[in-house]
């Protein structure tokens, strides 16, 4: 008898975890998390997983205590006799710790795959990840899913003439070249020299963005400063708009307000990370097909390639 699937929700991705659900014609399981005065929490799954393929939904930020509740669940699941555990994290936090770039730090992205294989997950399955190379960090099978899925379609129906994709850095130069041959476009990248951590100083575009319409594209958008830097700049070089698309929302600290007093028209996203605020400038994409689609896929052993666009 093939085991039954279950599918449950961390507490920071309830909402994102029910519309996955119910894309999969399932419904989310009954979980509980109890929490101490001191800080301290439990989980618990409040009916049975014995013998079930489950699937835990849970993006990872703000990180620490989502990442500790995730690893709660995973062990509680693999304790209560769970044929398969599956931890499905749409954002991945501590991705931009991926390597030593200068002495004496972590690498913070290898102890959290270190972690998860430790509370027993049997694959991962997230979205987006800041470095590619991250998938190696794990000894489980590791689902790379892209965010191009649905944003891609709504830059098509934009129906942008002269249209350019721009890299917010050189970092992101290989996304920005994927879009813009996806979408038969010219690329521009922004050059910029980081002060340091969140902090943006001299930036200049190497391309031409002069009576363009440019889509900034990037992994993520965390305090926005290179983000809405590069928009201004882009203004100021005669671009006729501009726009940018982001798979994960962080949004930390002023972004909301560096967003809406900024040149950019619109910044749109994917609801791996619900949104804090509500903004004319800011619009979600729903992922819920994809990831309902993708487990289903790993469900039934059946090939997950069919769900990527680039």
């Amino acid at each position: 008898m093939k085991a039954p699937i279950k599918i449950f929700a961390g507490s920071n991705s309830e909402h994102l975890a029910a519309k996955i659900a119910e894309a999969a014609g399932l419904s989310v399981g009954e979980s509980s998390i109890i929490r101490f005065s001191d800080g301290e929490f439990e989980t618990a799954y409040e009916e049975t997983v014995r013998g079930a393929h489950v699937f835990i939904v849970q993006s990872t930020y703000p990180p620490t205590d989502n990442l500790m509740e995730l690893l709660l669940m995973i062990d509680a699941a693999k304790r209560a006799s769970a044929y398969k555990v599956c931890a499905v994290i749409p954002y991945f936090g501590f991705a931009r710790q991926d390597r030593k770039d200068r002495p004496r730090v972590a690498i913070g992205a290898k102890l959290v795959a270190n972690l998860l294989m430790a509370a027993g997950v049997d694959r991962v399955m997230t979205m987006d990840l800041h470095a590619d190379q991250i998938q190696g960090f794990f000894d489980v099978p590791v689902d790379h899913l892209y965010g191009s899925s649905v944003l891609l379609p709504y830059v098509e129906e934009l129906k942008l003439n002269d249209l350019v994709v721009a890299s917010p850095d050189m970092g992101g130069s290989k996304r920005a070249h994927a879009y813009a041959k996806y979408l038969h476009a010219d690329m521009a990248i922004c050059h910029k020299r980081r002060e340091k951590a969140n902090v943006v100083g001299e930036m200049t575009a190497i391309g031409e963005v002069d009576g363009k319409n440019v889509v900034i594209v990037d992994d993520m958008i965390d305090t926005a400063g290179t983000i809405t830097k590069a928009a201004d700049m882009l203004k100021e070089k005669g671009a006729k708009s501009v726009r940018a698309i982001a798979s994960h929302a962080v949004l930390s600290g002023p972004a909301y307000e560096r967003i809406e007093n900024s040149s950019l028209e619109e910044v749109i996203f994917t609801n791996s990370i619900p949104l804090r605020e509500e903004s004319d400038k800011i619009k979600s994409l729903s992922i819920a097909e994809i990831f309902a689609k993708t487990i289903l896929n790993v469900y039934n052993c059946e090939s997950i390639s069919s769900n990527f666009i680039l």
